[in-house]
C-alpha cells in the first residue's frame, strides 16, 4: 500500500471539510452536521471491512480506531437530530 497517497487523501479531505464547514451559515450548521454524522455509517462499514482483511498490527489498530470514532459519530448525529426535533416539538406544542 502506498502510504503517500493515503496521507494525501486524508490531508485533502481534512482541508476540504474545514473549508466547506467554515462557509456554512450558523442556522444550517447543526442540521447539516447531524445529517453528515449519520452518514458516518459508511466509515463504520469501511473500517469493519479493513479489519476483516488484515492481520498487520498497524492496520488493525487503525481499523479499531475507525470503528470507535465512527460509532461515536453516528451516535452523536442521531443524538443531535433528536435534540433538534424535541426543540421544534416544544415550540409547536406551546401554541
Amino acid at each position: 500500500m502506498d502510504y503517500g497517497w493515503l496521507m494525501f487523501c486524508i490531508l485533502l479531505a481534512s482541508w476540504l471539510g474545514v473549508e466547506l464547514i467554515a462557509k456554512i451559515p450558523s442556522q444550517l450548521h447543526t442540521p447539516l452536521m447531524s445529517g453528515t454524522n449519520a452518514i458516518s455509517g459508511i466509515t463504520l462499514i469501511g473500517a469493519l471491512v479493513a479489519l476483516a482483511h488484515t492481520h498487520e498490527p498497524l492496520t488493525e489498530f487503525l481499523g479499531y480506531l475507525g470503528v470507535f470514532f465512527s460509532i461515536i459519530n453516528v451516535f452523536g448525529g442521531y443524538w443531535v437530530t433528536d435534540r433538534m426535533l424535541k426543540m421544534f416539538n416544544n415550540k409547536n406544542n406551546r401554541k
